[in-house]
């Protein structure tokens, strides 16, 4: 019951309004909806009644000790705003900052405890955007489903484009399912665009917020 509630205590669209201006649409996958083989899988309403409910039944009716968050540096107002939105429901968390590269060495030799809200940007498809963190050797897994990583292992080893896309469906399925993350948005942050930009080539890659391919950036003729 914990990590259902902990999915439905967080307020994905206020966090998107708070520290995107609501650029970052929802998403209940951690596979963008844009990448070959993706899923598209709505996010866990905002329902923090249901996630007291959740926690009350699984015997935690004041709710419990949650241990570290480690917010992705430098998001580290968001990571305050989803320590806002546990505490709200009972889940006390310590939040614990810490710098880009002293973050990295932690989460790759799985010194971590306790929740990261952490940040995935492996482009490619719906094979490799979870590699690092879904199967058991993957270099920020902590924990994984022996089902899961046979079929990630299987998808790997599969020619035939449908069945592939079959067994990677099957995987996003379950880790939906068993909430083994609380996806929260699609990060496109806002960008103000001068008047002298006639191409600023935001987003020509889906979803990458950054100006690129950098060749198609133009500007007006005087």
């Amino acid at each position: 019951m914990g990590r259902p509630a902990v999915s439905l205590a967080i307020d994905r669209k206020g966090l998107s309004e708070a520290e995107t201006v609501g650029a970052s649409p929802p998403t209940g996958n951690v596979v963008p909806a844009s990448f070959e083989f993706a899923l598209p899988l709505e996010p866990h309403p905002y329902d923090p009644a249901k996630a007291k409910k959740l926690l009350a039944e699984a015997g935690y009716p004041n709710g419990f000790e949650g241990g570290d968050l480690y917010p992705w540096p430098p998001y580290f107002s968001a990571g305050e705003a989803i320590a806002n939105d546990l505490a709200a429901v009972g889940i006390k968390t310590r939040l614990r900052t810490m710098e880009r590269a002293a973050m990295f060495a932690a989460l790759a030799t799985k010194k971590l405890k306790g929740l990261c809200m952490c940040v995935n940007a492996v482009y490619g498809n719906a094979a490799s955007r979870p590699s690092e963190t879904v199967p058991h050797d993957g270099a920020f897994a902590y924990g994984s489903f022996p089902d899961i990583d046979e079929l990630y292992r299987r998808q790997a080893l599969e020619s035939d484009s449908k069945q592939r896309e079959a067994l990677l469906h099957q995987i996003q399925r379950l880790l939906h399912e068993r909430v083994r993350f609380a996806p929260i948005f699609d990060y496109v942050w806002p960008s103000g665009v001068g008047p002298r930009v006639a191409e600023p080539a935001l987003m020509l890659i889906n979803p990458y917020p950054w100006s690129a391919p950098l060749e198609e950036v133009r500007l007006k003729a005087n």
